[in-house]
């Protein structure tokens, strides 16, 4: 009897990993940057290093829920960089059991962070904490963190770095969400400073009228 039960017990627990919901991610790359869009999202306190680099959307009907960050931590006298990069992750419909990633060029320092995710609804607008230009003789992080506002209200912010201030929120997507992602970047310095991302700016979409 007590075989009977051990088997019984492994056999439920088998099962219940079996029934879990599974999640695809994908990346979608510049597969859909043809996507029609209605506006751009943008900030005035991005740093003036870099250049604005390949726009990355999300599939038609898709739009961005949710994000993660590639932060270098501090450096503690060596050079840093703080922000690195943004993902977006982008939903059909809140259907999150399988989602797309965009980036655009990202930093090479730094790791991703987990995702974070609007309760509901979709990313609607954003804000940056920059670090001004640190002079001739000092070092330059520039874009340090990132805060998103979502269709249904929360703020969620990124665990980015502490330099530097935030600067004013962008004008928010209306009638859709944040469908894309293009980033100005510099690219890697050597044995100079390197200050990575500098700015970002987001694609608007409309929803379907269908």
């Amino acid at each position: 009897m007590v075989r009977l039960f051990t088997i019984v017990a492994v056999l439920a627990v088998l099962s219940s990993g079996f029934c879990e919901e599974k999640i695809f991610m994908q990346r979608a790359g510049v597969a859909f940057s043809n996507r029609e869009y209605r506006s751009m999202l943008t900030v005035t306190n991005g740093e003036q290093f870099g250049s604005w680099t390949w726009p990355e959307m999300c599939p038609d009907n898709f739009f961005a829920v949710g994000f993660s960050v590639r932060v270098e931590s501090n450096q503690y006298g060596l050079d840093d960089t703080a922000l690195n990069g943004i993902r977006l992750i982008c939903a059909k419909d809140e259907d999150r059991s399988f989602l797309y990633t965009v980036e655009s060029h990202t930093g090479y320092f730094g790791d991703w962070s987990q995702p974070q995710y609007c309760p509901s609804g979709v990313l609607t607008s954003f804000q940056l904490r920059v670090e001004p230009h640190q002079g001739l003789f000092g070092d330059d992080t520039t874009v340090n963190n990132i805060k998103f506002r979502c269709s249904s209200n929360p703020m969620l912010e990124a665990p980015g770095m502490d330099w530097g201030e935030y600067g004013h929120w962008s004008a928010e997507c209306t009638d859709g969400g944040i469908c894309g992602i293009e980033s100005k970047m510099e690219e890697y310095q050597y044995a100079l400073d390197d200050s990575t991302l500098n700015d970002v700016r987001f694609h608007c979409c409309a929803k379907s009228q269908q």
